[in-house]
């Protein structure tokens, strides 16, 4: 499961182990993005701190959830084939099926701009959430910017009946939650507890994140 995790929300926790009961999987790999091909990631914290964030929600999940640091520690643009050759390689001895690649439906909708999509679709068992769209399009938010030709956004609709590659399809929509909320709830001063896991919610407290104006 890859993304900025800018921060890591409960939607993102639901999926992961959504994934992990109704699928059968026995590991969820968090991988953080070092800098995304589709979307200019807002800077207000650095890559290492996002993984820090990770660390200490994996940590919680008696080995259920683990965090995969191969994106950052690569450097550069990061794109999903080569983590997922990586991934490959690294548990060559330990997989008994093909890897799962979890992406949303807005996500999916896009696939076919992906780097490398037939080897992706070759090799990993696609997982594609359904997605309730999650803030007002209109709010004057501070807003992760769609890069190339990428939308990023619910504009382009996920068309389950003419995706031209095996996948699975959620029966349940991922919980309508965003990263852009939380840091808007942050610098605002607003609630966003019960939004994130506790772990997340005491670290972007501890070290003050997304408080700058």
């Amino acid at each position: 499961m890859g993304g900025s995790f800018n921060p890591l929300h409960n939607g993102h926790a639901m999926l992961a182990e959504t994934v992990a009961k109704e699928l059968g999987y026995d590991k969820i790999l968090f991988i953080p993005t070092n800098i995304p091909p589709h979307k200019v990631i807002n800077e207000e914290i650095s890559p290492e701190q996002r993984l820090e964030m990770l660390k200490s929600f994996c940590k919680q999940s008696n080995g259920l959830f683990e965090v995969e640091d191969c994106e950052i520690k690569r450097g550069g643009i990061s794109y999903t084939s080569d983590t997922v050759k990586f991934i490959l390689e690294k548990y060559k001895n330990e997989l008994s099926g093909k890897i799962g690649l979890i992406m949303g439906e807005e996500i999916a909708a896009e696939f076919h701009k992906w780097y490398n999509i037939e080897f992706l679709a070759e090799n990993c068992h696609l997982i594609i959430s359904p997605r309730i769209k999650d803030y007002d399009e209109d709010e004057n938010v501070s807003k992760n910017k769609p890069s190339g030709n990428f939308h990023g956004d619910f504009s382009t609709k996920f068309d389950k009946n003419n995706f031209p590659y095996d996948f699975t399809f959620l029966s349940s929509p991922m919980l309508p939650i965003s990263s852009t909320q939380i840091r808007e709830r942050v610098k605002n001063g607003r609630s966003f507890r019960y939004l994130v896991p506790q772990s997340i919610f005491e670290y972007i407290d501890e070290y003050e994140l997304y408080r700058k104006n």
